[in-house]
């Protein structure tokens, strides 16, 4: 009984908890993370079980966790700090808030920063020598840039590319074809390579406001056109030839 008794006034009479073993929903956050968990526990855990419990929530070890409750407006109502005490031992109600604080200094962000964790990179040479690995797998059946043909139709396109593009006088005429848009003629200003994209590209004057700039692209000068008439196309979609600008018929409604 004198034990009993010396319990209790340690831990002092319970403030507005149950007064069975009950059940309460908490709101959970921590020193490590900056969101919020929903959990129910019972009002008959020891705060050492509840530390067990919560170690699965916030992922802090039970031996580092300072816990601090707050009531539903968040006001702070004093820390749970006896590990024997039970959790309806104390002010708790459904809405508080149990906030875990990680006494090892660890911060918001410090297991959500992946940036922070070393990583292991393979050595070439080394993922080389992996049969089951994806490099292997296209290797075996010659896929991919391990398909000799790959290379010898990319080197053609690329000498078809450079032999058409020569064919394409600059201030020539021209009609545009691009697959999946109607045609537009235009006139030839550019053509050779380009700092956006490799290959070589044509620049274009539309007759119309039907491009995408006006002859300068990531801030480089190719040609000189109103904005909304320039654009620049592939070789291969480009015809020269004498193709004059449309007569709209405005003129025949003076």
């Amino acid at each position: 009984m004198e034990a009993a008794a010396a319990t209790g006034a340690a831990l002092g009479p319970p403030l507005g908890g149950a007064s069975g073993p009950g059940s309460v929903s908490l709101a959970v956050s921590s020193s490590l993370n900056v969101f919020r968990a929903h959990k129910r526990y019972s009002t008959g855990l020891t705060i050492a079980e509840l530390k067990c419990k919560l170690e699965l929530v916030v992922g802090i070890p039970a031996s580092l966790m300072d816990l601090q409750l707050f009531g539903v407006s968040d006001e702070p109502l004093g820390r749970l700090d006896q590990d024997e005490a039970l959790l309806g031992n104390y002010p708790v109600g459904d809405g508080c808030r149990l906030h875990v604080t990680d006494r090892s200094g660890s911060h918001v962000g410090a297991f959500e920063d992946v940036s922070q964790v070393p990583k292991y990179e393979m050595p070439d040479s080394d993922y080389d020598k992996r049969p089951e690995s994806l490099r292997s797998f296209l290797r075996q059946r010659g896929w991919g840039r391990f398909d000799a043909g790959v290379s010898q139709r990319r080197a053609a396109e690329q000498q078809q590319e450079v032999t058409t593009a020569a064919t394409l006088p600059v201030g020539s005429r021209c009609l545009v074809r691009v697959p999946g848009q109607p045609s537009k003629r235009g006139t030839i200003m550019y053509v050779g390579q380009t700092d956006f994209k490799p290959g070589y590209w044509v620049g274009v004057r539309y007759d119309e406001p039907l491009g995408k700039h006006d002859g300068s692209v990531g801030g480089r000068r190719y040609f000189e056109c109103q904005p909304k008439y320039g654009a620049f196309v592939k070789p291969q979609n480009v015809t020269p030839g004498d193709f004059p600008e449309e007569d709209d018929g405005l003129e025949d409604e003076m």
